[in-house]
């Protein structure tokens, strides 16, 4: 699969955005909260590396994808089918990704979103991983970390496209 985000600019935007995303999953998976540290610290390096990343207008136009999937988001949660959090990080991540890999990177979503709902119910299971951070609330609680595959996701796509799958 060929994707739209010059590998260039995968390369460029991994090793910060990867750090965030790792921060999103654990705190999510810790307190069932994804910090708008977080969310402000990912609209921040696309702002700053988002200009040397991509051409000025693709940057721009990418920009816009914010907009339209913190509406949706806002949408989702009022109807209690996404978190507050989810619905800001969703929204500042959808910069890095040009509309022509939305289908891709939401087929990429799906797949690890499955994936981390199976590990998580497994590793909640095993004494030996649940006793290493028996104060996550994501073990007790009803719902399900989204912060968890959504920054996997990012972090996956990002990389992908930097090896050039």
């Amino acid at each position: 699969m060929e994707f739209a985000l010059p590998a260039t600019a995968a390369l460029w935007f991994l090793p910060f955005v990867a750090p965030i995303c790792f921060w999103v999953a654990w705190n999510d998976m810790a307190f069932m909260k994804i910090p708008n540290k977080a969310v402000v610290a990912l609209f921040v390096v696309y702002l700053l590396i988002g200009p040397i990343a991509l051409p000025i207008e693709a940057w721009l136009w990418q920009g816009l994808h914010l907009v339209v999937v913190l509406a949706a988001g806002f949408i989702l949660n009022m109807l209690g089918g996404l978190g507050a959090g989810d619905a800001k990080f969703a929204a500042v991540a959808a910069p890095f990704v040009p509309l022509a890999d939305a289908g891709p990177v939401m087929f990429l979503l799906g797949a690890v979103s499955l994936a981390a709902v199976v590990t998580h119910r497994i590793a909640k299971r095993v004494p030996a991983i649940r006793g290493r951070v028996p104060h996550w609330a994501s073990w007790t609680n009803g719902k399900f970390p989204m912060g968890l595959p959504l920054g996997g996701s990012l972090a996956a796509y990002l990389a992908l496209v930097a090896v050039g799958v």
